[in-house]
C-alpha cells in the first residue's frame, strides 16, 4: 500500500502530465492492476481478483469514454471496440475464474501501450496531442493509483 506522500505525488504527476502521456499512464495502471489480479487468482482469492479487475476495468472505460469519434475515425472506431471486447473479456475472467481472458487482455494492452509510447515520442504527435489536450483533457480518478 503506498503512502500518503507516495498518493498525492501520483496525483500530482497525473494532473501535471501531457496527454499522450497520461494514455500511457492509464495503459500501465490497468496493466499492473492486471497482473496483480493474475496473481490473485493463482492465490485463490477470488475477491481480490474481481476487485482489482474491476480497477483495470475502470480505467478501460475511461479510455473508451475518452475516445473521439469523429475527429478519430477509424483508429477510435476500432479502439471502441478493441475496449468492449477487452471489457467482455475481463467480466468473463470473474465470472469463470479463468486468467487466460486477463492474460490476453494484459497482451493488447500492452502492444497498444508499447505504441501509445513510441508516438508520443515523436515531436509531431506531442504537438497534435497538446492541441487535442486543450480541448479533450482526459478526466482521470483514483483509478490510476497503483
Amino acid at each position: 500500500m503506498m503512502s500518503y506522500g507516495q498518493q498525492q505525488y501520483r496525483k500530482t504527476q497525473v494532473a501535471t502530465v501531457d496527454r499522450g502521456r497520461l494514455i500511457v499512464l492509464l495503459y500501465e495502471g490497468a496493466i499492473s492492476f492486471l497482473t496483480k489480479a493474475r496473481a490473485a487468482q493463482s492465490d485463490g482469492d477470488v475477491p481480490k481478483a474481481c476487485n482489482l479487475i474491476n480497477r483495470a476495468q475502470d480505467i478501460i472505460d475511461e479510455l473508451n469514454a475518452s475516445l473521439n469519434l469523429e475527429e478519430g475515425g477509424d483508429i477510435a472506431t476500432n479502439l471502441r471496440r478493441l475496449y468492449l471486447f477487452m471489457g467482455d473479456q475481463l467480466v468473463q475472467a470473474k465470472v469463470e475464474g479463468r486468467g487466460e481472458p486477463v492474460d490476453g487482455v494484459i497482451k493488447m494492452l500492452t502492444t497498444l501501450n508499447d505504441a501509445w509510447r513510441e508516438a508520443v515520442a515523436k515531436p509531431e504527435a506531442q504537438e497534435v496531442l497538446s492541441r487535442r489536450g486543450a480541448a479533450n483533457s482526459t478526466q482521470t480518478r483514483d483509478t490510476v493509483s497503483v
